[in-house]
């Protein structure tokens, strides 16, 4: 029986010639992944596995980015604990104020993830590496913790889900939109602990930016993983930046899975997900009148230099409208110091957004942009659970980044294509 892209990396680490969907295994790991919420947890737990050295300080990655810069003592401790175990370790990757960007850009970004790795991260979004055409996954921390000190860690081999793209996608319709529609078409649930695969001819028209965005939130339906298969784009943005050789994995021809979908990336239209679950989506010419008070044009998902040049497309000589915030968050230094160069902070700056440096900050209610009570916010972030930006009774409405800049001119849910 044939394998799976996500299938053939995972009997590779563990030594295997051929794993099955359901097979417990044990596999080495490339890279473990924590930041400054989670960090702290695997390093308490550290010496309960027996362990006072990491098992490659090359191979665990820190990235203090969720309140950071720190929003309080508390988040201050937390970073210390993550920056003193850095320097004690002597961590080769660690990346604070200065060098830190959100670490599923940042990871990337300074080829730290490669074509046929095996990555863990203690936050669930270390799906998005998936991109790149890794096996990445999200663990809790105690998971990471053995991770950090062994080398290695248990899966149990998922099955899949096929996803054939074909066709290019048309005017302002990007990745976001792709795996919104995805979301909306088979729910939160409707890739659990399964490996969401991507393949087909369509892909010629994704970039990195939206590959990353989609594999980023294969989560939020479910998945185990999300994975695409390598292809000149992938090796192209590869070349020169990884740290280690791509190993390339694609599928078998007779390869099994739970369910094969076509997708026209030529019929996706620029949508947007309403509160409270990212699977309740609406595309642009549905959602009616709905007012808004904030905009989120950033994160993990839409922070990378892409998002930043559409962001700045929609907004040159506008301005936002009277009694929206709007936050535009780069995904690392890199982007931040592009936005300089290109000239878009200017243009943000101009428009009477605010243009922040590198946090996941508001996505997760954190700091530099929480939701009050009854406040609506576009975002383009990847979650939008009963307050997941602030108070439970505001509400996020998932979207593009140009959808989000269009929202913001408008004081509502917008139309980019006027623009």
């Amino acid at each position: 029986m044939g394998m799976t892209m996500t299938q053939k990396i995972l009997a590779a680490h563990a030594g295997l010639d051929s794993v099955v969907a359901g097979q417990f295994i044990e596999a080495k790991l490339d890279a473990v992944l924590a930041n400054d919420i989670t960090g702290p947890v695997a390093i308490k737990n550290l010496p309960s596995m027996g362990a006072d050295k990491v098992f490659d300080p090359d191979r665990v990655y820190l990235v203090p980015d969720h309140f950071t810069p720190n929003k309080d003592i508390k988040a201050a401790e937390q970073c210390k604990i993550v920056r003193e175990f850095a320097k004690a370790q002597e961590l080769t990757n660690y990346f604070e104020v200065g060098r830190v960007g959100i670490e599923h850009a940042l990871l990337p970004e300074q080829g730290l993830v490669t074509a046929g790795d095996v990555v863990i991260g203690a936050d669930s979004h270390t799906c998005t590496y998936g991109a790149l055409g890794a096996f990445s996954t999200g663990m809790g921390s105690t998971d990471i913790a053995a991770g950090m000190a062994r080398g290695v860690s248990w899966f149990k081999v998922p099955s899949a889900i096929r996803f054939n793209l074909h066709g290019e996608l048309q005017g302002w319709a990007s990745g976001k939109d792709v795996i919104l529609h995805i979301i909306g078409m088979i729910g939160v649930e409707g890739a659990r602990y399964k490996s969401m695969e991507f393949t087909g001819d369509g892909l010629r028209c994704l970039g990195m930016d939206a590959r990353l965005t989609i594999a980023n939130m294969a989560i939020e339906a479910g998945a185990k993983n999300g994975i695409f298969e390598v292809d000149e784009i992938t090796l192209d943005y590869l070349k020169g930046r990884s740290k280690h050789e791509p190993r390339v994995f694609k599928a078998d021809d007779d390869a099994e899975y739970d369910q094969v979908i076509d997708i026209d990336l030529s019929q996706i239209k620029p949508t947007v997900s309403f509160p409270h679950l990212p699977e309740n989506t609406r595309t642009i010419d549905n959602v009616g009148e709905v007012k808004i008070d904030q905009v989120v044009i950033g994160s993990c998902t839409n922070g990378n230099i892409s998002d930043m040049e559409v962001a700045a497309k929609i907004l040159k000589g506008r301005r936002v409208a009277d009694g929206v915030r709007c936050i535009i968050i780069p995904g690392t230094q890199n982007v931040y110091k592009h936005c300089i160069q290109q000239g878009w902070a200017e243009i943000f700056i101009d428009a009477g957004a605010v243009f922040s440096m590198p946090t996941c900050g508001p996505c997760l209610g954190g700091h530099m942009g929480c939701l009050a009570a009854g406040e609506r916010a576009v975002s383009t972030t990847n979650r939008n659970f009963v307050g997941r930006m602030g108070h439970v009774d505001s509400e996020v409405y998932l979207a593009s980044p140009a959808v989000a800049a269009a929202s913001a001119i408008e004081g509502k849910i917008a139309d980019p294509a006027q623009y």
